[in-house]
């Protein structure tokens, strides 16, 4: 099942599951108190990381060994999750094993913080299950990204918790990624995010470009992810307040009419009027299929972004790329359309 069967299955399906019963909890557990920002503690190498699977289920044995290697050696112990090699269908087990997973990994004293093996689809589906109040009571990093971009924005919506949009276990570790890495989650800096330029034997510049949509320059405190599995999320209590945020958009393997379809959905949601600043990164395998003409990406995005004259620019260094930031989903970040970059202006972590 690909991803856009499988949100319009989940969509048709949700009256009807059970999972749904959590929802009226859910949304009285958002009180003043639980919208505040809460700091994760940091990592320090020989720490514990919790190894899960929330969306789908990697069919190769070899995957999970190179996911513990990856974490290994970035200096830590790795504790796997009790349902990690599970499968139902596309998913990595049932919701309610998927879910388990990450609330054990919340509640366990000795994990210091979670590491996602990979995206897919499904992370949706488990949301209603999460344990909100533990997981703000236990305040830990969590990172990947793709699909578990549902999981970054329940988690920070519902409890305030700062999450990390950055490489799964079984993604590219990179020297840029790991470097980054180090300096987020070791080094505690105030990382300043901008394209690693790559000129090759070509006379200029063509990778990793960044195109201007409109100068300025803006502050405020970042939110985003993967466009189809953000507006998936629309109407929900798992989405943030989007008013005076800097939001980031990634994407991959849609055509444009269906970029142009999802950023419809967020400027009739009303979204797109709220945001001071927007940064819109990769959108991989991204070219137009069918023979009636298309729009380009950069036509839907001066078409959308344009008009509400905010800074905002295109070509970051976010998404399904080897080179990828890791993006502290709920922190509050400067912005230059101008220059294509963006930088943290406030600590991530408790201490």
């Amino acid at each position: 099942m690909n991803k856009r069967t499988f949100i319009k299955a989940l969509g048709l399906g949700a009256g009807l599951s059970p999972m749904m019963a959590f929802k009226n909890d859910i949304i009285a557990a958002q009180s003043e108190e639980d919208k505040k920002t809460v700091l994760p503690e940091p990592l320090q190498k020989g720490d514990l990381v919790g190894l899960v699977s929330p969306s789908s289920a990697s069919n190769d044995e070899i995957l999970f060994q190179f996911a513990q290697e990856t974490l290994e050696a970035l200096g830590f112990k790795v504790l796997r999750g009790e349902h990690l090699s599970s499968r139902r269908g596309h998913l990595a087990g049932t919701d309610e094993e998927r879910a388990g997973d990450i609330n054990a990994m919340f509640k366990n004293k000795d994990v210091k913080g979670i590491i996602c093996i990979r995206g897919g689809s499904g992370a949706a589906r488990i949301l209603p299950l999460l344990d909100y109040k533990m997981i703000r009571k236990n305040p830990k990093p969590i990172l990947g990204y793709s699909d578990i971009t549902a999981l970054h924005n329940a988690i920070y919506a519902q409890t305030g918790l700062i999450t990390f949009h950055g490489p799964n276990a079984t993604g590219s570790w990179n020297s840029f990624n790991v470097n980054q890495f180090e300096q987020m989650f070791f080094e505690q800096k105030l990382v300043k995010f901008e394209n690693e330029q790559e000129k090759g034997d070509d006379l200029i510049v063509k990778k990793n470009r960044i195109q201007t949509i409109h100068p300025g320059t803006a502050e405020g405190i970042i939110v985003g992810g993967n466009l189809t599995v953000l507006t998936a999320l629309a109407g929900s209590p798992y989405l943030p307040d989007f008013k005076d945020k800097i939001l980031f958009l990634e994407d991959v393997g849609e055509d444009p009419y269906r970029i142009d379809r999802m950023m419809s959905t967020l400027m009739l949601m009303g979204a797109l009027d709220e945001i001071k600043g927007f940064i819109f990164g990769q959108c991989s395998d991204c070219d137009p299929s069918g023979g009636f003409g298309s729009l380009t990406i950069w036509q839907i995005l001066q078409d959308y972004i344009q008009p509400l004259k905010i800074p905002a620019y295109r070509g970051a260094m976010i998404g399904h790329v080897s080179k990828q930031f890791i993006v502290p989903i709920g922190a509050k970040v400067s912005m230059d359309a101008d220059a294509g970059t963006f930088e943290l202006k406030e600590k991530v972590f408790a201490s």
